[in-house]
């Protein structure tokens, strides 16, 4: 692939501790970093968009298909040795955070493999890098922790001990957020591969 950095996924050491999971930095190669950035869709507010939703240039197109390729979701299956035929995918994307989207969390039972990637180019704050914590009330237990810049991505398998979170901080972060579902989800979210598709299609159309 031209921006994502499958053969990196592949060689990752895969992480059992809190949950399934693996950390690849500089999984979106460096030179496809910069083309994003550029073409990242003009987001003005907090809050997770679908890509239906958004305005973009074609390199961030570009990083669309790629991440909702069939070679990217075998990546995926092959690492987690998960099957994921039957699980639509869910994209969102984000440019800003302040304080009151800090804390831990764990994902609903309706996802089962969460991915994030991440496009600024520095990180100089102390708060938002992402950790998976082995409990949900304590930040300092963590067992990864990665920085939310140079294309890094952090993906883990959802069970009953995947907590994630990050300190607080205000500031441009920009990311993905990606799942992979239960069926059941595909009609009623915006954000389905389905409609991913059909955004897809009608920029490339466009250009």
């Amino acid at each position: 692939m031209r921006m994502l950095d499958l053969e990196r996924l592949d060689a990752a050491t895969l992480g059992t501790d809190p949950c399934t999971y693996v950390h690849v930095p500089g999984f979106v190669r460096a030179d496809a970093l910069r083309e994003i950035n550029r073409d990242y869709p003009d987001i003005r507010e907090r809050g997770n968009f679908p890509p239906e939703d958004l305005s973009f240039g074609p390199a961030f197109a570009t990083l669309l298909e790629e991440l909702a390729s069939p070679e990217m979701k075998s990546a995926f299956e092959r690492k987690f040795g998960i099957d994921l035929s039957q699980n639509p995918l869910q994209l969102t994307a984000r440019k800003y955070v302040d304080e009151t989207d800090s804390g831990l969390h764990n994902d609903s039972r309706t996802k089962v493999v969460t991915v994030l990637v991440y496009f600024n180019e520095a990180w100089e704050h102390e708060g938002g890098k992402l950790r998976l914590t082995r409990n949900e009330h304590d930040f300092t237990d963590y067992t990864v922790e990665c920085e939310p810049k140079d294309g890094n991505l952090l993906a883990f398998v959802r069970s009953s001990t995947s907590f994630h979170g990050y300190l607080p901080c205000s500031a441009e972060r920009r990311s993905i957020q990606m799942y992979w579902v239960k069926p059941k989800r595909e009609q009623r979210d915006p954000g389905s591969a389905g409609s991913l598709v059909k955004k897809l299609k009608r920029f490339l159309k466009r250009g």
